[in-house]
């Protein structure tokens, strides 16, 4: 089986978010399982020089997009046993930053259709075609329009993965002809409540349509997680599936880690008391032991449930012994209130506004507990990551949240969960956290539990080739 995994970013070349992790990932799991894998993506002016260095120049050709030809070069570049094409087009893609440029549409309209040109000229024939997100939702819809009928692309099938349905791609009516040279008689696929959707095309047109967990497929059937494309996804739940996501367990490893202070693992955790020792000293708290140190290391924007944090964790610091670590930038209305926090609590509380890998692994390493109380999640990444640390997490019952941590009152418990959107409940449950840290041997085992955990690719990587064969077999 081959795929060609179809995306806008992808570690290390190019990353804004959670997308790049996966789309560096997923291709890597998939070969280890012996599928054919190899990824196309875009050539941004942000790909490092070190790996531009290692690409080699294919071909170029040109690229239909209604009216326009545009030119399209191909550089191939190999990592592991990944190979990666990144097409390049000056015009569109040398510029600072992936996305939020005034022709967003018409670049990622350039993309698809690339990619879709480049199997002429590649010696490569995929059975599945992994689209990621409304950047590359245009592949299915222009493969099933204008490439239907050659045999070469007859036979392949499409998957569009939704990572976070927010995120649609929305664009005026007038854009359907003349940037995306779709045919008015066609303009049903894209058109919804008044605007071209590219994402709904996707939807439409894609063989089969995934997200990131068995409980985020679940709630964007509805309109409160769905951003009004419920209706379209309930007449299509027949193709929806959810697989939650996994991280790259090589890049994220305490026992080989090189940017934390000690190593360590389940047969000896001693390491990460001096990862907590370092974390405490590089973020100007005490270095104490026996405080508990809870961590955030995320957007600070309301959707990571940010707003439930105002409403409780001032009171939290005051009243108890703990250590308060926070990672992120986002809104002014919550970078100045961690700010000020800061301010009020300078030996409780740490706040770094933007984001550091580096700080980011040494906070995943030395806190104790990983607060992630999200209004939606469609996946999360974050909340694996401290598992694979040995740092306990605290989230709400939502999205990949739900799917992969499980209170510890039950059965198989990895960490302290809560269901309803409520600051009162957020603060009983890290008040069990903390009360739970009080038992040092009943939280090392807990803590040891959660390094137990499998979050790496192979199971969600398995369920992926599960589902190509559904396709490609059906």
């Amino acid at each position: 089986m081959k795929i060609l995994f179809a995306t806008s970013e992808a570690y290390p070349f190019a990353m804004s978010g959670g997308l790049a992790d996966v789309s560096g990932a997923l291709p890597k799991a998939l070969v280890k399982r012996l599928v054919g894998c190899r990824v196309v993506m875009p050539l941004y002016e942000s790909v490092p020089d070190e790996l531009r260095k290692e690409m080699k120049f294919l071909c170029s050709f040109t690229v239909p997009l209604s009216w326009r030809r545009q030119y399209c070069g191909v550089f191939e570049a190999k990592l592991g046993r990944v190979t990666y094409y990144l097409l390049d087009n000056q015009y569109y893609f040398k510029r600072a930053g992936l996305y939020g440029h005034y022709d967003d549409a018409e670049r990622f309209a350039f993309f698809a259709r690339a990619a879709l040109e480049l199997l002429r000229y590649i010696d490569y024939e995929p059975d599945v075609i992994h689209c990621n997100d409304w950047q590359t939702a245009l592949l299915p819809v222009y493969k099933t329009l204008f490439y239907g009928n050659e045999e070469k692309f007859r036979r392949i099938k499409t998957l569009l993965t939704i990572h976070n349905i927010q995120y649609q791609g929305k664009y005026g009516e007038y854009i359907l002809g003349d940037v995306f040279g779709i045919p008015e008689s066609c303009k049903n696929i894209m058109n919804y409540d008044g605007a071209v959707n590219l994402l709904k095309g996707g939807i439409e047109t894609a063989d089969a349509v995934s997200t990131v967990s068995a409980t985020y497929a679940k709630e964007i059937l509805t309109p409160e997680y769905s951003h009004g494309l419920h209706s379209i996804l309930k007449e299509r739940s027949y193709k929806l599936s959810g697989i939650v996501n996994g991280i790259d367990t090589e890049v994220y490893d305490p026992e080989t880690d090189p940017q934390i202070a000690a190593h360590f693992s389940a047969e000896d955790m001693s390491g990460k008391a001096v990862c907590k020792s370092a974390l405490q000293e590089e973020c100007s708290l005490p270095v104490r032991e026996d405080v508990p140190v809870i961590a955030m290391v995320t957007r600070l924007v309301s959707h990571k449930g940010l707003d439930l944090v105002k409403y409780c964790i001032e009171k939290i610091v005051r009243d108890n012994d703990l250590q308060l670590v926070v990672l992120g930038s986002g809104d002014y209305e919550y970078e100045s209130f961690f700010e000020e926090l800061k301010n009020r609590f300078p030996e409780k509380v740490s706040f770094t506004c933007g984001f550091i890998p580096a700080l980011a692994h040494k906070i995943y390493a030395g806190s104790d507990i990983f607060l992630m109380p999200s209004k939606s999640e469609p996946c999360g990444l974050a909340q694996m990551i401290a598992l694979r640390y040995g740092t306990v997490p605290v989230v709400r019952e939502t999205g990949g949240l739900k799917d992969t941590i499980h209170d510890v009152s039950g059965e198989c418990g990895n960490g302290f969960t809560f269901a309803d959107y409520n600051g009162d409940l957020l603060a009983e449950t890290l008040s069990r956290a903390l009360s739970a840290y009080s038992d040092r041997e009943g939280f090392r085992k807990l803590s040891l539990d959660c390094i137990g955990c499998d979050s790496s690719w192979a199971r969600s990587a398995g369920e992926y080739i599960k589902l190509y064969r559904s396709l490609t077999e059906g």
